[in-house]
Parts: structure tokens; C-alpha cells; sequence
């Protein structure tokens, strides 16, 4: 299945847009695992077996591994990701976005060393940075268009001036990955659900990819507003398809040694509250 239907797939037999994402701190770990690097696998599992029934996928953040030499164990975790919930595309949460040579060996470290579904990538140093990706038959990739930070204003909502028709610099990304750039259909779109407004944009510019929406719980993205903005659908199949990423919300929502139930718990909730939107 390329990462496309695995999404759809995911989507209709959790009856999901929620993405978990898994941004391991272990400062934040509760009770015994408090402070301990090495237990960022045990606590993520925990996370993914508690929750692996309710979501349309997870995102695991690399830097949040790598900063804790803990590359082994995110490789441990991807394993058994496709091991117990098969049916749940991994995105690889990693914004790499360098020169083709360069490209070549990111691509390299997310679908061959991790074995990821998708990847997000930054789209700024043109297509070829981001083409070495596509040549990974069905596996997806996120382009980032309109993030969540208030950083995001410093340049994405500029007009292009030398541009047809003067379109915001995320307007234009969003043009380039539903059409020239896309040629194997595997692109979508990082748009923040702090955004609403935007997401609504972008989704009028890329009426059919997948939206990967950070955002909401922490953040203070409304679920709503964010279901309303990009969710489309039509004779009761998903047309514009969202994968709305939740991670402090969910992973930390007991420092109890409860924490894997609290993390369910919180991770139904808003599954529910984003299923409701649809209607």
C-alpha cells in the first residue's frame, strides 16, 4: 500500500484525523521513567500501545531522539510500530531540506534506516532538494507551508511579487505541490491549526492533498475551526484528507503511572472531538 491508502485505510477503520505525535522529553516522564533517556522507547511504546486504535497516524520528531543519542531507540520504536499497529503510517517528523547529493541521504536515513512512511521536509532550497524523496515508490512527504510558530510570518505570508498574479509565498508552495512538483502524487502540506484562516487558503490552492496539521491541544490550534478549514469530503468519501497532529496533550497527560490510560484517554477525546467536525 503506498502511504495514500494506508492514510484513507487508517482514516476509516479508526474512524480518525488524529496523528499522535511522539516528542519524547524525559524530563517530563512520569514517576519512575522521570529524567531517564534511556527509557524514551518504553514511555513511546507505551504511548503507541495505548493509543494505536485511535489514530490515523503517528509522528515520531527525530530531534527529539537524536538529543539523546537515543537513534537506536527510535529505530527499536519504528520496528515495533509496524509490528503492532501495521495499520498506522508512520510519519517521520525530521524537516530536512538540503542540496540532491545531500537529499539523497536524508531520504535514505527516513525510509531506509527508520522504514517511515512519510517525512517532512522543508520545500526552501527548490524541487531538486526535495525530489530524491519521490523516488521512493508510495511513500509520502510533507511540505512545509504554513507552520504553526509566529516565526511562520516572518516570510510565509509574503507576496511574490515577480509571480502571475502576486500569491503569498505559502500559496505558492501550496500551487507547486498539487501540481508541477507532485509527480507521483505523493506530496502534502504542513499547515498549523493555530491558522485557520490559512488552512482554508491552502486548501482552496490544493484542493486534494493531505494536510499534516500541527496545532492543536498545546499549542491552542482549535480542533473545529481546523476540521472545517481543511476537511473535505464528498458522497461520503474523504476528498481533501487531514492528519491532525496532537503531542503534549496526549503523551503527557498523567504523571502518574497511569499515564499510558490518561494518554488514551486524552487521545479519544479528541479523536471524538475532531469526528464530530466533520459532520
Amino acid at each position: 500500500m503506498t502511504f495514500l491508502d494506508m492514510l484513507g485505510a487508517a482514516e476509516r477503520q479508526n474512524q480518525s484525523l488524529l496523528c499522535v505525535g511522539l516528542d519524547p522529553e524525559p524530563a517530563k516522564f512520569p514517576g519512575a521513567y522521570q529524567g531517564d533517556a534511556s527509557k524514551i522507547y518504553d514511555f513511546c511504546a507505551a504511548i503507541v500501545d495505548a493509543t494505536a486504535d485511535l489514530v490515523i497516524a503517528f509522528k515520531p520528531q527525530i530531534a527529539y531522539f537524536a538529543a539523546h543519542r537515543a537513534e537506536d531507540q527510535l529505530e527499536k520504536l519504528m520496528e515495533h510500530m509496524r509490528r503492532t499497529a501495521p495499520q498506522v503510517p508512520v510519519i517521520l517528523d525530521a524537516k530536512r531540506g538540503d542540496i540532491g547529493s545531500t537529499a539523497e541521504q536524508y531520504a535514505k536515513e527516513a525510509f531506509e534506516r527508520y522504514g517511515a512512511d512519510a517525512v517532512t521536509l522543508s520545500p526552501f532550497m527548490g524541487f531538486d532538494s526535495v525530489q530524491p524523496y519521490l523516488k521512493y515508490h508510495g511513500k509520502g512527504a510533507f511540505l512545509l507551508c504554513r507552520t504553526s510558530n509566529p516565526g511562520g510570518d516572518d516570510f510565509q505570508p509574503q507576496r511574490l511579487l515577480d509571480v502571475p498574479g502576486q500569491p503569498r509565498l505559502y500559496e505558492h508552495i501550496a500551487a507547486l505541490a498539487q501540481g508541477p512538483w507532485n509527480l507521483n502524487g505523493q506530496l502534502g502540506l504542513v499547515v498549523g491549526a493555530t491558522y485557520p484562516a490559512e488552512i482554508e487558503q491552502v486548501r482552496a490552492v490544493a484542493p486534494t492533498l493531505p494536510l499534516l496539521i500541527p496545532g492543536v491541544g498545546a499549542q491552542g490550534g482549535d480542533a473545529v475551526a481546523t476540521v472545517k478549514a481543511g476537511y473535505r469530503s464528498a458522497s461520503g468519501k474523504t476528498t481533501g484528507p487531514i492528519v491532525v497532529n496532537s503531542s503534549r496533550a496526549v503523551l503527557y497527560a498523567s504523571q502518574g503511572a497511569d499515564f499510558a490510560q490518561a494518554a488514551r484517554a486524552a487521545a479519544m477525546a479528541t479523536r471524538d472531538q475532531l469526528q464530530a467536525a466533520k459532520l
